[in-house]
């Protein structure tokens, strides 16, 4: 039975599958995929919804057996950490019955968020011959970005470097946003690759993306690019406090960076995802840490004018994109 069990783990043929951790969006989607690819496969299964948590072992046992509708089903059970002990022997039980006879047994999807909880049900059901498969966390920068490019290759589309970065800067914190987004992207626009114009263009309503277009062009020495750029989020709604915020976290970026080319701190100690970091340091060329010094102070005084009543925001905005754009030299 063991040996029969691992062929069956390696070949992905068991009908019992575990999608284990990692990050939620990413569990939730490898859950409803398998689902489906279950319900091609036997069209004439019934698909039935389980929740752990509230689930009994008598209502488990009685989903995955023969109905009036259908000799099989596909179970999706959620919060497989939450089973008790009794559902945790039914499925622990299922799992061994399905295992000898899997081409005509109902096909059982748990999804479990990963950590110790759990942990007797999940291993008892790996030896019994379940599928368990471990989903990817993306909590480093670098595996955002693969996850991204990963979201193009599915498209048969591609991504500037610069594009994907931009995208996980600002929905890099929010999975199914970002994947989304990357889907949407690649519906409205034919460009391949998808340029990180085309990303700034299609997400200028999102007051972050336009918060870092802005100071982009500002550090570039473009004023009035970025000016114009200020303007037109003021316009559609967007709150000057954001485009402040975006402006400062650049300016501590480059401050970080400069430090780091200077020896004063690590990388490690600048806590910036390191393309970001990189990327700051290709932009230091003319500036001064007097320059730098000033350019936040005029920020701090416009974040002082946007919360105070009878403060001009949008000309405390413009002075401070001047003063970026000439790098603190006025």
């Amino acid at each position: 039975m063991a040996a029969a069990s691992k062929a069956s783990n390696k070949a992905g043929t068991s009908p019992v599958v575990i999608v284990y951790g990692g990050d939620e969006f990413l569990n939730r989607q490898g859950a409803w995929e398998r689902c489906r690819a279950a319900c091609d496969a036997r069209p004439d299964a019934e698909l039935i919804e389980l929740d752990a948590s509230s689930c009994d072992a008598y209502a488990f046992d009685e989903a995955v057996s023969p109905s009036l509708l259908s000799d099989v089903a596909v179970v999706s059970l959620t919060n497989l950490q939450n089973a008790d002990d009794r559902l945790g022997d039914a499925l622990i039980a299922y799992t061994k019955q399905a295992a000898k006879d899997p081409a005509h047994s109902s096909v059982v999807i748990c999804r479990h968020e990963g950590g110790p909880k759990g942990k007797r049900v999940v291993d008892g059901m790996v030896r019994a011959g379940a599928e368990r498969v471990q989903m990817p966390d993306l909590k480093k920068a670098e595996a955002k970005i693969n996850f991204v490019y990963q979201r193009f290759e599915r498209e048969h589309r591609r991504i500037d470097p610069a594009a994907a970065q931009q995208l996980v800067s600002v929905l890099g914190e929010r999975t199914g946003e970002l994947a989304a987004m990357c889907s949407q992207l690649c519906f409205d626009f034919d460009d391949d690759p998808i340029t990180i114009d085309r990303v700034n263009q299609y997400l200028t309503a999102n007051p972050q993306v336009t918060g870092f277009m802005v100071a982009d062009r500002a550090v570039a020495g473009d004023a009035a690019g970025a000016i114009v750029a200020m303007r037109s989020a003021i316009e559609q709604g967007t709150d000057p406090i954001a485009l402040i915020g975006a402006l400062a976290m650049k300016m501590r970026t480059m401050a970080k960076a400069s430090a780091v080319k200077m020896g004063r701190i690590t990388k490690a100690e600048a806590k910036v995802n390191p393309w970001v970091l990189d990327n700051a340091k290709r932009q230091l060329p003319g500036w001064t840490s007097q320059g730098m010094s000033h350019c936040i102070r005029m920020l701090a005084w416009a974040d002082e004018q946007s919360k105070t009543n009878g403060g001009d925001a949008v000309y405390a905005l413009e002075r401070s994109i001047e003063s970026i754009a000439a790098k603190g030299r006025r």
